[in-house]
This record gives C-alpha cells, structure tokens and sequence, in this order.
C-alpha cells in the first residue's frame, strides 16, 4: 500500500473552533456593513491558509471574494502583490469583476493608494467584499505599505473586510491580529486518527512519537504520518529516525532566514545548537550564548542588544531571566536543518569549548577574542581545516554538557565519544539529562548490540525522568532498525527522539542507578537482554495491565541475575507489586518467595520473608520480621525502603509509624526523586492518613499525587489515587466527589486488573451510600465483595469492607436472609483483627456482632465496642458506633437513652467534618426528640418551606423514588409512620401522587 492510500485529507479543521468563531463573527459584521481587518499570524503549518480559504467558502454565496497569494519570487517587484490581488479571479461573483473593468491579466503597474480604494469599493458594489492574502507578510514593501494603509479605515458603514495570513504581524503594525497556536493533544491526536483513516491501527508508540515530533503543527503531522508505511504505522517494523516527511515544513520554516544578515542567522544558530544540551523546553543559557557569540567574533553591541533587549533578531528569539528561547519549537530544527553542515559543526565544537573551559575554571576568560572557524570572520583555510577534522576522544572529565556538544558535532559513529557520554550519565545529573545523553551515545556507538543497549539505558532513565512515551519510543529502538541515517547529516540532528530536554509492596526504581554508571561497553552489552524487559514491565507497572507488568519483571529478574544482582531484586519487588495491585495473591507470593530465595542486603532480608509469612497464616514469625522493617539499614533517605517500612507498619497495625514513614519517603523523593516515584509516595502517605483517621489531609496529598500521575504518565497510580479520594470523600462528602472519583477509579482500573483500586473505590461507593441512608444499595455494592465467591475483592482489603457491609445488610433487613454468609464474614473479620494489630479493628469486630446479635446481647456488644474505641480513638468510626447503638435504642423506643449516643454521634461526626454523616445524625437525634438546627438548605420560599424537618426528610426520600419501607429503613422509622407523613405532605403540597412530588422538587 502506498502512503497516498494510507493517509486521508482532513475534512474539518481541528482545534480551531475558537479560530473560526472569531471569523465567523468577522463576516457577520460584514454582512451588517461593518467591514474590518484581521491578520492570523502564525508560521509556516499551522494551518492560517487553512483558516483563510475557510472563511472564503463561507463568504463566498453572500459577496464576492478577493484572494491573492504572494509569490517569494516577485518580492522585489514594486507593486506586485496588489497587481496579483486585482487581476485575481473573483470568487463567487464574476459579473462584479467584468463591471468594474477589471480584466483577467494584471493591471497597469504604477497603482495608487487611491486607485486601489476606488477598485476595492467598485468590488464591494457586488455585494460585502472579503479581501483574502494568503502569506502577506511575502508582497513587496509598496504592496504591504498600501494594503495596510486600506485596511486601517473600515469601520462601521463599510463593505469590505481584510483577512490577511502572515509569519508574523509585524509587517501589518496597528491591524488587529489573532495569533495561532498549536494544536493542542487533544486536536492533534483526533486529527492524526483522521489522518491514518484506513490504516490497520495506530500503535501507541508510534502516535506518541508522531505527535510529539509535530509538535501541534497539522502540516508537520500530516507529511509524518504520511511517509510511514502501514506496518511502521501499525508498530511492526520500527520506524526510521529521524522520522521523514519533516522536510518541505522546516525549509518553511528556513525562508525567513535567508532575508536576515548573516550575523543574525550566526546568533540564531548558536542558540539553537545551545539548547541541544539542556532539557526540552529550557532554552539556551544567555550568557554562554554571549560568550559563544563574542568568541566567534559577532559585535558586543549587537548581542546585548538582541539576548538582552530583543532587538535585532525580530520575533524569533525571547528572553525569559537568563534563558533565551526560540518563539516557536520548530524555528529551532530550521535553523539547525537550514545551516550547511560546517558552520553547524563549528558552533556545536565552539560551544563544547566553553562549556568545557567553564567546568574546568568555574567560567571561559573571553578577553582575548578570537575567530572560530566555519564562522564569520574566520579565514577559509582554518575552516577547512576544522570541518576535516575528527572528534576521536572524549576524556571521562569533561562535563556532560561538553560531551553531548561534541557528540552533535561528530559526523559519524565514535566508540570513544559514546563511552564518555555513557560515563558522564551519572547521579547528580538529572534523569531526563542522562537519557538524551544515552541516547547521543546509542547514537555513536559501533555495534547493534550496544546501541541497543545504550537506548535501553536511556529507556529507562526517561522512565524515572517521569517521561514514558519517550522510554516507549526508545524501547523501540532496542529491536532490529534500518541502517544509520546518513552520516554527514550528523547523528545529533535535532530530529529524532533525543528529549532534551493502600499500598502493596514496593519496587525500587531508584536504589539502583541505570547502567550509566559503568566506564566500560562490556557491562552495558550484558545487561542488554534483561535490561529492555526490565523497563517495559516497570512501565507496564504504572501505565498498563498489571498482569504483564508482572510476567515481565519475572523474566527481567532471572535475565538480570548473572549481570545486575541489584537490579534482579529491583524486577522482583516489581514483580510482587504488580501481584499485589492485581489481587493475585499466589502471584505475590511466588515473587515473593523468589525474593527471599535471592541473597539481598539487610535492608531487603526481613520483608519480603515477613510479608510471605504473614500471608500464609505465620503471623508471629511475620510481625518480628516486618518490626525490623520499621527502622530499615542502609542508606536512610532512600525512598523505596521508606515506603516499605510504611507498607509493614500497616500490615503491623502500627498507624502512626506507616504515617511517619509515608512522610519521610515522601520528603526523600521530593528532595533527590526520582520524579517517577512521587505519585507513589503521596498514595502510601494518603493511605496511612485514611487509616488514622485524617481524611483532609489524605484528601491533599492524594490530589496532589493526582496531578503528579499525570504530569509523569501513570493511570495505574492515578486509578489508586482517585480510590483513595474517593474513600476520603465518602467521610467528608459531598456524595458527588465521591462518586465521581469512585467511577474514575473503577474506569481506569478495570481494563489494567487493579483489584485494589476496583475494591477501595466500591467500598467507597457503599459507604457515602450509608451516609445517605441508602443501606439497601449500600449491601449490593458490598457483598459481592466481602461474600464467598469468584467476584471477591483484594485479598487484603476485602475484609476492611465488612463492618460496613454487616451495617448495610442488617439496616436494609437482610439479616434473616444473609445470616449464614454474615456471620461467615464477621467470622473472617475476627480472624484478620486477630492476626493484624490494627488498633481500630477490635471495636468494629464488637460492632458487627452487636449489629448481629439477639436483641437481650446487643447492650453488651454495643458497650464492649465503645470501650474498644475509648482505647483506640478515632473520631469516625467512634461517631459511627454511637450512631448505631442510637438508632438501635430508638427503634426499641427507648428514646431518652438513645439521644445520649446520637448526641455524641454527631459531635464526633463534626469533629471530623463528616457532613453527611453529621447530617443522618442529626436526623436520628430529631427523630428522638431532642431539638437540632436542621441544616440549611434553599428552602426558604421554596415548596418544602411549610413542612416540618421530619416530613422534609420523607419528602426528599420520596422524590429519589424510595418506596414507603424503604424509607423507613433509612430513617430509622415504621412504614405505618412514614405513610401517615407523607399523606401529610401530600395535603401541605395540594398534590395527590409521588410522582407530582418528584416532578415539585426536581423540576
């Protein structure tokens, strides 16, 4: 199949609806008599041509239409642009053009201001004129001077609008412009789909890499996605690099610079080739590129002029503090691409210089200028001498900066260079900053097998800079691939993906440093048939189906073991995890179990011998393991041992201690990362929280996390956070939050096997369904969970969810019905409480079995529980017990004694500002007798105004669409009671169904 076969035109424009509003709006004007001036400003692919014919088809049947398109070539002829303007064909209305004398061929040269107001308004005779220039900032000076001029006087009363495309809109100062952006991913993904219509399927992979070489520009991603084959679309065959078709958009791009003088174009080149070794999106350090531009010989002035003032170099560059920056991304590769390959070397080698002299003496002496050959002012005999010359070595002590400079500068593969950008990959650098080193060294290796592994390396280096689409692509690279690109273009081309830019167990993703650490190619070469596995089951871990994750970490671990003993243990741990996440216990147990097999250092010998034991029913042995965790040896900052010690001291029933831990990983990743391991940290801290009982902040650090999730690609961890948020707000409310985060959890972790995010997040649901006073919905949700059967929950969160589903299933009178598979629950319960130390479960424990218990035992039960919760605190499950030792009372009318608990229910309920459960205890308590401020809500005026508190109650029951018994089941009352207030209300109301009250308060 050819390209032309696999690639559609776009038959709508994409992310441009605010765009085409505008212009909508233009012409609406028009069409009233009130012309006006646009200039869409943007460069070259993002689609203002696009924009401008989109306009012209929609005038097209209302008035005629004027449109011309400059020509490069005529850009020095005076007068050119208006003669191609007026001798254009009118679009939509022919007959306007032949009465006013306008003939097909160019009029008479020597055209006035004045001559082109009076054509301009004998066109506009037709009927609302619109002026269309596609690249106006092309026509010559005369041309622009009279077209700017024309398009600053109309205004209300006039027939004509001027719609004018530019690179920039600086040629047309005073007309009011409308700047173009990027697409957006959104735009820019739904137009690729358009794109590859037809195709056998996008690989992920591959639409990442597209999108982020185009940057948003629909041009750039319409040529890539076209020269790519349906199997290099599909992921079969890898794709080239650097990705083809960019071409024809860069030399676009390119056109504006040959009008600059030659001073300009040598700063520009030098501060696209500075950004070469910083991070994506930094820019250029401006003091280098002062030092750059003063040792190759450019004036002073001129450069303080154009870093620090931005002038002299039009709109291209910008200064934000120190760091200049190309106006738009692409700008950079043009001038990169547009530069013959000897001045792009000179200024790559130029800068290596300096940035080597600045790491030897803490800065470059520069007063003594001197030329740089290949740039201006350097004779031609040292130029030629420099661009034969070969960049053989690369001492271990240069900086890295330096190295990936004189890597951008070599013109082919250089073993010695590749190993001292390998080298210099080492901690402190930052991840992201060793990855594109890696891959300059992927790229400058000898061998298939060590630039697979070196892409590997940097795979994973980008995973823990929290970049996963781009450790994707590099993965991608460690397969078979066509030749090298040519060698002359210089592998350090700007074109390809170098970036520079309730917890389970925990892997380590950080303990052990990448293969960069190695001095030598040998190391990296064995590591090369474990290493790719190892990254793709790590990412899979975070961003994919968690059952892969853990098959490939096993293999990884027995690749790893006879070259990274570390790094085996590492795919071990992450291994364990992805069991864990998945629920599967035997899993878990089976990593585990190999993990304990494996000789570990101390810090790694008691937990996972602690965890297998706990789990297999050796508490005693599992717990004097797992308290040796608490305090793990090694080095005491490192976060993945942190987290480990919070995961024991949970599994201990040690709270404070998780919570203690969870802070100081927490701390550790924020000051040394990796970014990767953030959003982990924040959901064992926010977990711990929610144990303690400190919902508001589990709920901050969990939306914090969030937004860590998807800054570093993780859905996994996010469908874990959004469980937690979830839980938090079925405490706090209000039910919407809960709910919401509820079915974001549920959506992201169903498709990947997250059994622990799937089972939070329903216990979650069910529990803001009991503070509603919904126990019967409450109880479907639960016992598919907590019951005997192949839908049953994580195996280790499950049993957290069984008082809360007793509650549901006794408040919703399932007892007789569910009394065998309660008690078996409740019988679980008390083995896990036995086995777990968590200080809170004996009082739940004592709560079921009052909720369970014959009505002569439930007393003692209720008193037993209450004292388990003086000993071990906490404000929300205390609240609770009294809420249903209250309730209870009540039903048995002993109402003076239940408003003691039910008072006390809704003060603990608003210590820990649970609304909702605050107000169902103020109900109980109203219903009791004791007076309480309802809460407020927009009654007043409204149809509920004139009931009472309790009739409201049933009234809004009632409009849900609960039944009589079940309404009584939720407030605590008899279905005879509930039938003689709602006839009440029905009289107050002067309506006679349910559904006329439904229809009063949900209008």
């Amino acid at each position: 199949m050819t390209p032309s076969t696999t690639v559609r035109s776009p038959l709508r424009l994409y992310g441009r609806d605010d765009e085409l509003a505008t212009l909508e709006n233009l012409l609406t004007l028009l069409r009233r008599g009130d012309g006006g001036a646009l200039v869409l400003a943007a460069p070259p692919g993002l689609g203002r041509t696009a924009l401008l014919r989109a306009a012209a088809e929609t005038h097209r049947d209302r008035g005629p239409v004027l449109w011309a398109t400059a020509a490069s070539s005529e850009r020095a002829v005076p007068y050119s642009g208006l003669r191609a303007l007026l001798g254009s064909d009118v679009v939509g209305s022919g007959a306007a053009a032949s009465d006013a004398g306008v003939a097909t061929g160019a009029p008479a040269p020597g055209i006035a201001r004045d001559a082109l107001a009076g054509r301009l308004r004998e066109f506009a005779d037709g009927g609302p004129l619109l002026v269309c220039v596609d690249d106006a900032h092309a026509w010559d000076a005369a041309s622009r001077a009279a077209l700017t001029f024309e398009a600053r006087r109309p205004g209300a009363g006039s027939r004509t609008t001027f719609l004018l495309s530019a690179a920039d809109g600086t040629a047309f100062a005073g007309l009011p412009t409308l700047p173009l952006a990027p697409l957006d991913d959104a735009a820019a993904s739904a137009l690729l789909d358009r794109l590859t219509t037809g195709a056998e399927g996008l690989d992920p992979v591959v639409r990442a890499e597209i999108l982020h070489d185009a940057g948003g520009n629909p041009r750039l991603l319409a040529a890539l996605a076209g020269r790519l084959t349906p199997d290099q679309l599909a992921g079969r065959t890898p794709l080239p690099w650097p990705l083809p078709g960019g071409e024809a958009v860069l030399a676009a791009h390119a056109e504006r610079l040959d009008d600059l003088p030659d001073r300009t174009r040598t700063l520009l080149l030098l501060a696209a080739a500075a950004q070469e070794h910083e991070p994506e999106g930094a820019g250029a350090d401006a003091l280098l590129l002062l030092r750059a531009g003063t040792r190759g010989g450019l004036p002073r002035a001129f450069l303080d002029r154009a870093l620090f003032d931005g002038a002299g170099v039009g709109d291209l560059l910008q200064r934000a503090g120190s760091r200049v920056h190309f106006a738009h991304r692409l700008t950079a590769r043009a001038v990169l691409h547009h530069a013959p390959w000897a001045r792009r070397r000179a200024a790559h080698e130029l800068l290596a210089t300096l940035l080597t002299e600045a790491g030897d003496r803490g800065g470059a002496d520069d007063s003594q200028v001197r030329d740089v050959p290949g740039l201006p002012g350097a004779p031609e005999s040292r130029t030629a001498r420099t661009t034969t010359a070969r960049t053989t070595t690369a001492p271990p002590a240069l900086p890295l900066a330096a190295l990936v400079q004189r890597a951008c500068a070599a013109p082919g593969p250089d073993a010695a260079l590749a190993a001292g950008l390998e080298a210099a990959a080492v901690a402190p650098i930052p991840h992201a900053a060793r990855s594109a080193a890696l891959v300059r060294a992927a790229l400058l290796s000898t061998g298939p097998a060590l630039r697979a592994a070196r892409f590997a390396a940097a795979a994973e280096q980008a995973r823990l800079a929290g970049d996963p689409a781009l450790a994707r692509a590099l993965l991608a690279r460690t397969g078979p691939r066509p030749a090298d690109a040519d060698p002359a273009a210089g592998p350090g081309t700007a074109a390809g993906p170098v970036r520079s830019g309730g917890a389970g167990p925990v892997a380590d993703p950080a303990s052990a440093d990448p293969v960069t650490a190695s001095v030598h190619a040998g190391a990296v070469t064995d590591l090369a048939p474990g290493l790719a596995p190892y990254v793709h089951g790590m990412l899979a871990l975070r961003s994919g189906p968690v059952a892969d994750a853990h098959e490939a970490l096993l293999a990884a671990a027995a690749l790893l073991a006879p070259h990274d003993h570390r790094r085996s243990l590492d795919a071990l741990l992450g291994a364990a995890e992805a069991a864990w996440a998945a629920g599967d216990a035997l899993g878990y147990l089976d990593a585990m179990g190999r993990l304990a097999r494996t000789p570990a250092g101390e810090d790694l010998e008691d937990y996972p011998a602690g965890m297998s034991a706990v789990l297999e029913g050796r508490t005693a042995e599992g717990h004097a393991r797992l308290r040796r965790c608490l305090a793990p040896g090694g080095d005491p900052g490192d976060p993945a041992a942190l987290l480990r010690a919070g995961v024991a001291a949970l599994v201990l029933g040690d709270i404070a201690a998780a919570c203690r831990a969870g802070a100081r990983a927490l701390a550790a990743v924020r000051t040394a990362g990796p970014d990767t391991l953030l959003p982990q940290a924040l959901e064992h801290l926010a977990y711990a929280e929610l144990r303690a009982g400190r919902h508001a902040g589990a709920r901050a650090h969990a939306l914090e996390g969030l937004h860590a999730a998807r800054r570093t690609g993780q859905p996994n961890s996010s469908a874990h956070l959004h469980a937690v948020l979830a839980l938090a707000a079925s405490v706090e409310g209000p039910a919407e939050v809960c709910a919401a985060h509820g079915e974001a959890a549920l959506a992201g972790a169903a498709p990947h096997g997250l059994a622990q995010a799937v089972t939070l997040a329903t216990w979650a649901r069910a529990r803001a369904d009991l503070a509603a006073g919904r126990p019967g919905e409450a109880a479907a949700r639960l016992a598919p969970l907590v019951k005997a059967g192949p839908g049953r929950g994580h195996f280790a969160t499950r049993t957290l969810a069984v008082p809360c589903w007793v509650e549901a299933a006794v408040l919703d009178g399932r007892l007789s019905e569910e009394s065998r598979a309660l008690h078996a629950a409740v019988d679980e319960f008390a083995f896990w409480a036995a086995r777990a130390a968590d200080p809170g479960a004996p009082a739940q424990l004592a709560r079921c079995r009052a909720l369970l218990a014959p009505a002569d035992e439930a007393d003692a039960r209720y008193a037993e529980a209450l004292a388990h919760h003086e000993e071990a605190g906490g404000d929300f499950e205390q609240a609770r017990t009294h809420l249903l030792y209250g309730q209870w009372l009540r039903r048995r009318r002993r109402t003076r004694e239940a408003r003691g608990p039910l008072r006390d229910a809704l003060v603990g309920f608003q210590r820990c500002s649970a609304r909702a459960w605050a107000e169902r205890a103020a109900g109980e308590l109203r219903a009791a007798g004791e007076p309480v401020p309802a809460p407020r809500r927009d009654t007043a005026g409204g149809p509920l105004a004139r009931l009472t508190p309790q009739q409201q109650r049933i009234a809004r029951c009632v409009a849900e669409g609960a039944t009589n018994r079940e309404v009584a089941s939720r407030l605590s009352l008899s279905p005879r009671t509930v039938d003689h207030h709602l006839r009440n209300v029905f009289a107050a109301l002067a309506i006679r169904s349910r559904t006329e009250l439904a229809r009063l308060l949900n209008p």
